[in-house]
């Protein structure tokens, strides 16, 4: 089990090698999520190209590197600590993931994120050198230009039913990322999410100084220093990270082309994998 370190915190990361020997992709998840999001993209790209897919800190097999008192501490004591005191910043996120391609010999990649993943990747591609091209999927560059998580989603996201179980707090946090149209066709895939996710997904904790991260990233005035190749992606219909978001990145971005799906969801990429797949799979072609 592969692992890099940083600052004594232990980041696990899993590897995977394909036959044609690519350009390692690196797949980035949202905040609280674990690896389990990207297996679809994971298994329309594995046979092509190389993949590293760490787990962000906090998140699945990596460590939290949080004192170890927080987590014990009621919600309410601990949440206020964390976001003013002990929150992971994207900064060090991104840290964490240059600490991982590092360890693995990696000297460039097709950067993939996702939601917060994508804030990883942004400034990843600023302030490092082995980003060959990124590709950003509901995401935001952050600051007071962004548009923000509107108010009735952070409501699902962080404020849940009291006395719920924890298999009824993930399926109402993520009630506003998938269309309800599609929850409704496709139960039993919304069931092994669950499983997925109570097995991968961090723990309030961590989830809560990953929602830190979130709150104080803004690279708006920097995004003019990303030089490489960028494909961002976003569902229209995006109820957590509002679509207007895509285009203020691609407006910003030198090298930036936006793709839209029309009526996608914030987890438009699971939803409509089919298309985001082939898109993906035509960039990392082209710029491969």
């Amino acid at each position: 089990m592969p692992r890099a370190l940083r600052d004594g915190v232990s980041i696990y990361y899993e590897r995977e090698e394909s036959e044609d020997g690519g350009t390692p992709v690196v797949f980035v998840q949202g905040l609280g999520y674990g690896r389990w999001m990207w297996r679809w993209q994971r298994e329309a790209v594995r046979d092509s190209y190389d993949m590293i897919a760490p787990d962000n800190r906090g998140t699945g097999q990596s460590d939290t590197g949080l004192p170890p008192i927080l987590p014990r501490l009621p919600r309410k004591l601990r949440a206020p600590l964390i976001f003013k005191l002990a929150g992971y910043s994207i900064g060090g996120l991104a840290a964490d993931l240059e600490a991982v391609l590092e360890d693995a010999g990696i000297r460039e990649a097709h950067i993939v994120g996702a939601s917060m993943g994508g804030m990883i990747a942004q400034r990843y591609a600023i302030e490092y050198t082995r980003a060959k091209t990124l590709t950003l999927c509901c995401t935001s560059h952050g600051g007071p230009d962004a548009v923000p998580v509107p108010e009735e989603t952070q409501e699902f996201i962080f404020d849940v039913p009291k006395g719920a179980t924890e298999r009824e707090k993930l399926r109402h946090r993520m009630r506003p990322a998938f269309n309800e149209r599609f929850t409704n066709r496709n139960p039993h895939l919304m069931d092994r999410i669950l499983e997925w996710r109570l097995e991968q997904d961090a723990a309030d904790p961590a989830r809560e100084a990953q929602a830190a991260a979130v709150l104080k990233f803004d690279v708006s005035d920097r995004l003019d220093s990303i030089r490489v190749p960028t494909l961002v992606l976003h569902g229209t219909d995006d109820q957590v990270v509002p679509a207007a978001n895509g285009t203020l990145l691609e407006e910003a971005i030198p090298n930036a082309r936006l793709e839209r799906f029309e009526g996608g969801s914030h987890l438009f990429f699971i939803e409509d994998a089919a298309d985001v797949n082939e898109e993906l799979l035509a960039f990392l072609d082209e710029h491969e």
